[in-house]
């Protein structure tokens, strides 16, 4: 799928602006402890602009002194936002678990396309934001540096 191609609804700056001032805690599915992975880094920014950060991946049981999860059912607190770092073709089981978890949102980084996973979330009565990136979008709306 072409970005161009990408249902506008799930592109609209009102949920993100609303997103990026309301929300405290991210569940960060994909989150790698590779600093070179562009998950490293859009973490470690949304820790030191003052969110709460969930890592969550079954590899790691740790992230920067954060306890790391196995699954979103695993996270001991509410979730904002899942912010996701996979591949398209394992989103539609994270959309399942954040609906699952009752999540508020679904954000999909950028690269990520799945409107299979934007249905299933958005049907469940979540704001979902696809193919943007998280930091870049609440560094604009919030003007963290």
């Amino acid at each position: 799928m072409r970005r161009t191609d990408i249902d506008q609804r799930w592109q609209d700056l009102t949920v993100i602006e609303r997103l990026v001032h309301e929300s405290r805690t991210v569940a960060i599915v994909g989150l790698s402890a590779d600093p070179a992975r562009p998950s490293f880094g859009i973490a470690k920014y949304l820790v030191s602009a003052g969110l709460t950060v969930f890592p969550v991946n079954p590899a790691l049981t740790s992230w920067q002194g954060l306890t790391a999860y196995s699954s979103l059912a695993d996270v001991p607190a509410p979730i904002d936002i899942v912010d996701v770092f996979r591949r398209p073709e394992y989103v539609p089981a994270v959309a399942e678990e954040a609906v699952a978890a009752g999540a508020g949102a679904l954000w999909l980084q950028l690269g990520v396309i799945s409107p299979m996973a934007a249905t299933i979330a958005g049907d469940a009565g979540l704001d979902v934001v696809m193919d943007r990136c998280l930091a870049v979008e609440h560094r604009e709306v919030v003007g963290w540096s």
